[in-house]
C-alpha cells in the first residue's frame, strides 16, 4: 500500500526540511552571469564552465547563472560571500579587469553597468527589500571585446580566462 506523502504532519526531526537555508547552502557562492549568444558578454558563464573541471574547496558552490535576473535571489540568499563574474559597460578599454562591489556598479545616472536589461544590482536589491542575506558581494568585471552574435568567446578574451579564475580563486581564498 503507498503512503500518502502529504498526509499533512511536519518532517521528521534531521530530514532536509529541518535545515535553516544557511545550512542547505555552501557559504561561498561563486556566479558566472552573461548571454553566451553575444560572445564576450557571456565571459561569466565561461569562467564557470572552466572552473567546474578543477578541484573546488567543499564550502564553494559554481554557479551558471546565466541572464537569469531575479531568478537568482534564491541563489544568493543565506550566502556569506558571492563572487560574481559578468561582463560590465563601461568606458575602460576592452579586457580591462576590474573588482566591483554593488555600489561600483551605480554610474552618475544611477543605472546600472551590467549589460543585462534587469542586472545584478537590482537582483540584490529585490533581495535587500525582501530581507534576503546575500553576504559579501564582490563582482570580477571585464571590458568585452566583442559583444556580436556568436557562441565563443573572441581571441582576446578567451585569452584572459586563466587570469580570471586566478581572480577569482583569490577572492574565494580571502
Amino acid at each position: 500500500m503507498a503512503k500518502d506523502l502529504d498526509d499533512g504532519r511536519a518532517p521528521k526531526a534531521g530530514g532536509p526540511d529541518e535545515r535553516s537555508p544557511s545550512e542547505r547552502v555552501s557559504p561561498t557562492l561563486v556566479l558566472g552571469i552573461g548571454n553566451i549568444l553575444l560572445r564576450d558578454e557571456g565571459v561569466g558563464v565561461r569562467v564557470i564552465e572552466a572552473m567546474t573541471r578543477m578541484e573546488m574547496p567543499p564550502d564553494v558552490e559554481l554557479f551558471d547563472g546565466a541572464t537569469a535576473g531575479l531568478d537568482l535571489v534564491d541563489a544568493l540568499a543565506e550566502r556569506q560571500r558571492v563572487v560574481v563574474i559578468d561582463a560590465v559597460d563601461d568606458d575602460s578599454e576592452p579586457g580591462t579587469v576590474m573588482r566591483l562591489t554593488p555600489d561600483d556598479l551605480l554610474t552618475d545616472e544611477g543605472r546600472s553597468t551590467s549589460l543585462h536589461e534587469l542586472g545584478l544590482l537590482e537582483t540584490l536589491t529585490a533581495a535587500k527589500q525582501m530581507g534576503i542575506s546575500t553576504g559579501e558581494v564582490v563582482i570580477i568585471g571585464v571590458r568585452p571585446f566583442n559583444v556580436e552574435c556568436g557562441l565563443e568567446l573572441s581571441p582576446q578574451m578567451q585569452k584572459l580566462l586563466p587570469r580570471l579564475i586566478e581572480l577569482v580563486l583569490a577572492e574565494v581564498g580571502r
